[in-house]
């Protein structure tokens, strides 16, 4: 008998002779070259005209379930992705390896609930349930307010799954949110609840695997974007907690989103996918409000929760900061009484670092990465310039490389120096900062923990502290450079922004305090962005942004693709993306950008430049540029152009 397997690695499916009757989703072992790879069966064939080679072993008996296997067809067709890669990405490493399975290793296997706690939900909660049962549709938007409950109608959907024997799959953005939940879950589902995250060994994720093929009871598999491929044969709900975040977009080949493979898996499983978010993204809102599939969740969990008091100050007031140049009078006033009230302090700013940019102070020479050739940020603590693109780190010359002048000047500031500046103006205080600088064993998680427990009067950070944290002493947030991201080259910087400042304000004002305060610093207080943020306008902010995006050819209302080029000189490179532009502006059906250098123009590798091809109909993008040569890369759907 011959069957088609799609091997793991860069290849397609194959054909492959055995003896005995093989299921479509087996997992199996099979040669490809001088390597024997694990693979998926996905159908039996008829014996072809060429000889084959046999499959080597079957690993599990039990097939992958059946919407899995679509999705695998669906990413390679959707995302122009290698089945291979597809399967790699799906299957455990070290799927082939013997396992000693200890409970310590990946949770108690007790599939029996926690307490069966009743899941109280308010009656605005119990509206949006209703409307999200009642819209048409797999998939659905939840919209609602940061702190209007959104967990406790997951639970309740998650037990409704439950009861009718259907399993559910939780996604969050970043494993360091997967804690908070978990243990919310736990108390109600008990040991149903499997975690899967990329900081578990590769012995845990193959045994959380293994059990969740081989369960026949429903479990509710809570992680980040890679939990989308859990293998579970009696799938009923799928929920992608704050939608909006880009971790949901997978960068590295093979590139997609899971929001639209979790869309897809929802159709083939014929079950529903909730997204949840108090800042959807504005293509997800527009097409779930044209499709009547849009809910929202407008009041607060708390009758207690009130909006914070929130001040835009203007950075080029100088009078606003007279007493330092980082932190306003007033955010420094309001810093000094949370201290004396034993309360705390959230520093908002999206730059890590001591300073972004190095330079010499007679000839004007930067301090460049050698490999990205972008400016070195300075991180005073170990007094070196490191690379925040492939993490190159040098100590800080003592002359300049170029002219040998010995006055380099640091230019802007991050979060390192922010948290220095605070640590010098408050001596007693109890100072955090939570960046991509973390040391292993500090990482949100530990910090989270860390400020709920009253051990931190001021923390410091990056857009990691913006995520879901609810922290019940906090009393204020000052962004401190609300601008950074604004002017970037890129039809998504708005909707960055915006659901930054968003989700950051959102932090306080949860009912836990009697007043709240944001304080947001910015050189542009009449930016539109950042009063429809403070004022919480979401649907201003939509209508605003959807009239650019109109009017310019961005989503929802015409598909993007980026193609660039990366050659060793940048003549090369130019005269490969010009051909390309020339040739498909010649199509009336597509819209193409100037050929351009990309954001990341110079690396290690040679010069990338790029265009964007833009079109009406997806399925006539995609089939044009699927035929494009090997040094040419084609992104589909990128959720940003930078």
């Amino acid at each position: 008998m011959f069957y088609e397997v799609i091997p793991e690695g860069k290849v397609e499916a194959l054909t492959y002779d055995f003896d005995d009757s093989l299921l479509a989703g087996q997992i199996v072992m099979v040669p490809v070259g001088r390597r024997v790879v694990p693979g998926v069966v996905m159908k039996k064939v008829a014996q072809p005209d060429f000889k084959t080679k046999s499959v080597v072993k079957v690993l599990y008996s039990r097939p992958l379930p059946a919407q899995l296997l679509k999705t695998i067809s669906f990413i390679h067709d959707y995302y122009l992705a290698s089945s291979g890669q597809v399967v790699a990405m799906i299957l455990p490493k070290g799927v082939e390896k013997k396992r000693r399975k200890t409970e310590q290793m990946f949770g108690s296997t007790n599939t029996d609930g926690g307490h069966a706690l009743a899941i109280p939900l308010n009656p605005h909660q119990k509206k949006a349930l209703e409307g999200l049962q009642k819209a048409p549709g797999a998939t659905k938007l939840l919209f609602g307010v940061t702190g209007s409950g959104k967990t406790n109608i997951y639970l309740k959907m998650a037990l409704n799954a439950l009861e009718r024997q259907k399993s559910t799959i939780l996604l969050v953005p970043e494993i360091a949110l997967t804690g908070q939940l978990v243990q919310v879950f736990r108390e109600v589902f008990g040991g149903r609840v499997a975690v899967i995250h990329s900081k578990q060994t590769e012995a845990e994720r193959h045994l959380v695997f293994d059990s969740l093929l081989n369960s026949d009871e429903p479990r509710i598999v809570i992680g980040p974007r890679s939990a989308l491929f859990s293998p579970l044969s009696n799938l009923g709900l799928i929920i992608i907690d704050e939608e909006h975040e880009p971790t949901y977009y997978q960068e590295n080949a093979p590139r997609y989103s899971a929001i639209r493979v979790a869309s897809f898996m929802a159709g083939a499983a014929g079950c529903d996918l909730i997204l949840g978010s108090a800042t959807p993204t504005v293509a997800d809102y527009y097409i779930a409000k044209q499709k009547g599939a849009l809910v929202e969740l407008s009041a607060r969990a708390k009758d207690t929760a009130m909006r914070p008091e929130v001040s835009i100050i203007d950075f080029k007031d100088r009078d606003s900061f007279r007493k330092n140049r980082y932190f306003s009078d007033r955010l420094l006033a309001a810093m000094k009484n949370n201290l004396e009230q034993k309360r705390q302090t959230l520093i908002f700013h999206n730059r890590r670092g001591s300073a972004p940019l190095t330079i010499c102070e007679n000839c004007g020479e930067e301090m460049l990465c050698p490999n990205c050739f972008l400016p070195l940020t300075l991180h005073a603590d170990k007094y070196t310039l490191k690379c925040h693109t492939c993490d190159f780190e040098r100590s800080v010359p003592k002359n300049c490389p170029k002219c040998g002048h010995p006055d380099l000047i640091h230019k802007g500031f991050g979060t390192k120096l922010l948290e220095e500046e605070l640590r010098r103006l408050f001596p007693g205080a109890r100072v955090m900062r939570f960046d991509a600088d973390n040391k292993k064993g500090e990482g949100l998680e530990a910090v989270y923990e860390a400020v709920r427990a009253g051990e931190v009067d001021i923390l410091v950070g990056t857009q990691g502290l913006a995520k879901g944290l609810d922290l019940p002493r906090l009393a204020t947030v000052g962004v401190v450079a609300a601008d950074t991201g604004l002017s970037l080259p890129d039809f998504a910087a708005e909707e960055r922004v915006f659901q930054l400042l968003t989700q950051v304000m959102g932090r306080v004002g949860r009912g836990h305090l009697e007043k709240a305060e944001v304080f947001i610093q910015t050189y542009r207080p009449e930016h539109p962005v950042l009063k429809f943020a403070v004022s919480e306008d979401f649907v201003g902010f939509s209508e605003y942004v959807l009239g650019a995006r109109r009017k310019g050819g961005f989503p929802p209302y015409k598909y993007v693709a980026k193609v660039d080029v990366t050659l060793k000189t940048e003549r090369l490179a130019v005269a490969k993306i010009r051909g390309l532009a020339s040739e498909l502006a010649l199509d009336k059906r597509f819209l193409v950008s100037p050929p351009m250098p990309a954001f990341h123009e110079r690396t290690a590798r040679g010069f990338t430049w790029e265009i964007t091809v833009r079109a009406t109909s997806r399925k006539v993008l995609v089939e044009r540029l699927s035929g494009l040569d090997k040094n040419l890369r084609v992104v589909i759907d990128p959720p940003s152009l930078l």
